[in-house]
């Protein structure tokens, strides 16, 4: 691979914005310098801004390829295609694929195991050379559920899983301490009466009762077994992030009240929030605002969670929120990776992978003008 110069550019650095230059060489940034570069064939960026490429912990972007709508199933191997490129025109060029582990059985929201099978298709087109960007799994670990315990032993090193979060849909807590938006929301996607409400509730509560404590002491061991990181989920009281500190848990994804996220910060841990809730001004499901936290300084990393676009939007949206944009930019990059124990990315610095996105404003918007994943042009 030829060296690649990237000069007239705004790179954004932990700290500062500097006009200059970067020179990508075997797919990491050999260089990184102030100024102009004269070199021949160097890639003039305008004046652009060029960012770290951004790294995406949790998403259900793929689960929405695989089903784009209700019991509408879509064949793996384009849906995995689908997913990686669109991630790729966004921007990110490291994605976490959240995969539901842990099953419901029976009931009018029943489901069988596809996370094993969905690995090892990704795994395969990796090594097949056929996506743009870098993928790990992450493993949505359901405790309320029938399976989970046999589905997380399907795994080992191998699969690349990184994370793994610890997630507790039983109504009356948690993401749906208030029943009635989950009415809502099982009325419209799954046309639910409320007969067909109130046994779905009640099955599940039964279901936490039976195998909950079970399964996080399986999700657990399964992390440490698997080298991955151990995420909690929708905290809600100080108490649940006590737990989790308990744990080794150094990442809560969506606390749900400032209540927890000010735990989080207490006991050290990094809290994640959905960039669709910054860009809306609030959680769909009526939760604690991700602008509440910025405000607060509780706000650690964005996800792009089920919109890929607003994982960018969303930083440069925080960037005039709070008027520094290296800062905002690091939620989208740098912490993330640290946070799941990616040293190599995440920051423009010699040595480091060229994952990188050139970006300008076009009023106000940030627009994607090219993307490098270790220094080959994704998009």
């Amino acid at each position: 691979m030829s060296d690649i110069i990237l000069t007239n550019a705004r790179l954004v650095l932990d700290t500062e914005i500097v006009r200059g230059s970067l020179r990508i060489s075997q797919g990491r940034i050999a260089a990184v310098d102030q100024g102009p570069s004269a070199a021949p064939g160097a890639i003039d960026c305008e004046g652009d801004l060029v960012l770290p490429g951004l790294v995406e912990l949790h998403t259900d972007n793929l689960e929405r390829h695989i089903e784009p709508r209700p019991e509408v199933h879509w064949p793996h191997r384009p849906a995995i295609l689908a997913h990686d490129g669109e991630f790729a025109s966004v921007g990110v060029t490291t994605v976490f694929d959240a995969l539901r582990v842990g099953s419901l059985l029976s009931g009018k929201t029943s489901d069988r195991p596809y996370a094993r099978a969905l690995a090892s298709e990704i795994a395969k087109l990796r090594t097949e050379g056929a996506l743009r960007i870098s993928h790990f799994v992450h493993l949505r670990a359901e405790v309320s559920s029938q399976t989970l315990a046999e589905e997380l032993e399907e795994f080992g090193p191998e699969d690349r899983v990184g994370l793994i979060s610890l997630m507790d849909h039983t109504p009356g807590q948690r993401q749906f301490r208030d029943l009635s938006y989950l009415r809502t929301y099982l009325q419209k996607k799954r046309s639910f009466t409320d007969a067909e409400f109130q046994e779905h509730v009640a099955h599940l509560t039964s279901l936490r009762a039976e195998y909950g404590a079970r399964h996080e002491r399986a999700a657990v061991a399964a992390a440490a077994h698997l080298g991955a990181v151990l995420a909690s989920h929708d905290d809600t009281t100080e108490a649940h992030i006590e737990e989790s500190a308990a744990r080794g848990i150094r990442l809560a994804e969506f606390p749900t009240t400032l209540e927890a996220a000010r735990a989080c910060q207490v006991h050290g841990i990094k809290v994640i929030m959905g960039a669709p809730n910054l860009i809306r001004g609030g959680s769909h499901s009526g939760n604690v605002a991700a602008s509440e936290l910025a405000r607060e300084g509780l706000l650690d990393i964005l996800s792009s969670d089920y919109v890929p676009s607003s994982l960018l939007t969303a930083a440069f949206q925080l960037a005039d929120f709070w008027g520094d944009l290296p800062r905002a930019v690091a939620t989208v990059t740098r912490t993330p990776a640290e946070a799941a124990g990616l040293e190599d990315r995440g920051r423009i610095a010699a040595g480091l992978r060229a994952d990188l996105v050139r970006v300008c404003r076009l009023g106000g918007l940030p627009v994607v003008r090219s993307v490098w994943s270790q220094g080959r042009r994704v998009g």
